[in-house]
């Protein structure tokens, strides 16, 4: 089955084409024809293509809304140009959404009727930066191919549904969570579900054998422990900005924080908000960006005390997490990177784990050196207790696999690859 897959943002558009059914699921041979996303949509935007083993190429383009950037795509995958190998938008059979928040209702993938669509935009109020984005994707796929091509939802807080109600619940009033469902949801849940599954097919175990922590380091950031490969804590809460220090997102505050800056500042609520989520993290600490390569290199060549302070803090807090779910799950077999940062910053990694020996967690720098540009492999040294491993995600194709299981009737809930 050729498998569209749509993550849609405020003004950008990510895709991936996709070759997948049962057999190449079982055998990992699915087969990714064309990718590429569509930046500042809404105006004269950057369009980068890229099909099969080629190299992207980036053009400028006037696409007015989601629905023009779906129409690009798709003429662009059917055109002499691409070299994709289908002729026509009939032989694209279906579109695979990401939907950032499923809230309770959705604890799986699942095919978007008019109830599942009225369930999704139900949950904008819990996720506003979200999911209203999400709905434009579906709604522009709907435009494009028409009401023939099903469309499937697959949610990033679904593989946390599997939370303990002493996880996933705050030490606030009750009711709040009675009356509004005011609860840890977790985010990521697509990667590190991901993550989960090729850790046993790499190392061989089996879904009950899996107690792993996977963090997810990018410019979004989470942290997930895995026992019997369900999720049992995730360091995102009610929205992403808990947990760990991220590009422009604080991590964990002290909520009286946002009172007090308020006042100070003459800032509205709102302000505040924005501030946490986009100007905080690496770049409010550093001072000068969100990417995590930039602040290596500007701390390898002028030793800036506030870039050398924001990569220790990024490092100290995932660090904090590792060892408060090591206690949570009574120990684990593996860590596994993954993200842009885990899977490419060796030295992060390193910095990480240093200091863990007493836990039996001691890494090789050599394999670490070596694992970088979507490397898989272990980095730990023989005999370290805990094995360490990167592990590139592919959230894409699990976004196309599923939406594979959820059209053929194949998806019970309980997939995890």
């Amino acid at each position: 089955m050729r498998i569209l897959v749509l993550n849609t943002g405020s003004s950008t558009l990510k895709f991936q084409l996709i070759v997948t059914d049962e057999g190449a699921i079982a055998e990992k041979r699915d087969q990714r024809l064309a990718r590429g996303q569509i930046e500042r949509i809404g105006g004269e935007a950057i369009v980068t293509l890229e099909s099969g083993a080629g190299r992207p190429t980036t053009r400028a383009a006037n696409i007015r809304d989601h629905a023009a950037a779906v129409d690009y795509i798709v003429s662009w995958l059917v055109s002499d140009e691409s070299g994709v190998p289908i002729a026509s938008v009939a032989e694209i059979e279906a579109v695979g959404h990401r939907v950032v928040h499923g809230g309770e209702r959705f604890a799986h993938s699942t095919l978007v009727d008019d109830d599942v669509w009225r369930g999704i935009e139900g949950l904008i109020e819990l996720a506003p930066l979200h999911n209203p984005h999400n709905l434009r994707g579906i709604a522009a796929a709907r435009a494009v191919f028409g009401p023939g091509v099903p469309q499937v939802a697959v949610f990033d807080t679904a593989f946390h549904q599997t939370l303990p109600e002493v996880a996933y619940l705050y030490a606030i009033p009750y009711q709040f969570y009675r009356r509004y469902r005011v609860r840890r949801y977790g985010f990521h849940g697509t990667s590190h579900r991901y993550i989960a599954y090729r850790y046993r097919q790499l190392t061989g175990r089996s879904k009950e054998q899996t107690k792993i922590i996977t963090l997810h380091l990018g410019n979004g950031a989470s942290a997930c422990a895995i026992v019997g490969g369900a999720s049992i804590d995730t360091s995102m809460g009610f929205t992403p900005l808990e947990g760990l220090v991220m590009g422009t997102r604080s991590g964990d505050l002290d909520p009286a924080i946002l009172d007090f800056i308020s006042a100070k500042e003459g800032l509205t609520f709102r302000d505040v908000d924005l501030l946490l989520n986009k100007q905080s993290g690496l770049l409010g600490m550093s001072g000068l960006t969100a990417d995590m390569r930039e602040l290596l290199a500007e701390d390898s060549e002028h030793g800036d005390r506030r870039t050398r302070l924001a990569i220790d803090l990024f490092c100290y807090r995932v660090r904090k997490y590792l060892g408060a779910y090591l206690a949570a799950m009574n120990g684990a077999d593996a860590i596994v990177f993954a993200g842009g940062i885990g899977e490419n910053a060796a030295s992060i990694r390193a910095q990480i784990c240093n200091g863990l020996d007493w836990l039996g967690i001691s890494v090789d720098s050599e394999r670490n050196a070596a694992l970088t540009g979507g490397r898989e492999g272990r980095l730990d040294r023989d005999g370290s207790r805990v094995q360490l491993w990167v592990i590139p995600t592919d959230e894409e194709l699990l976004i196309a696999r599923d939406t594979w299981r959820v059209v053929t009737g194949a998806m019970d809930g309980r997939q995890t690859s």
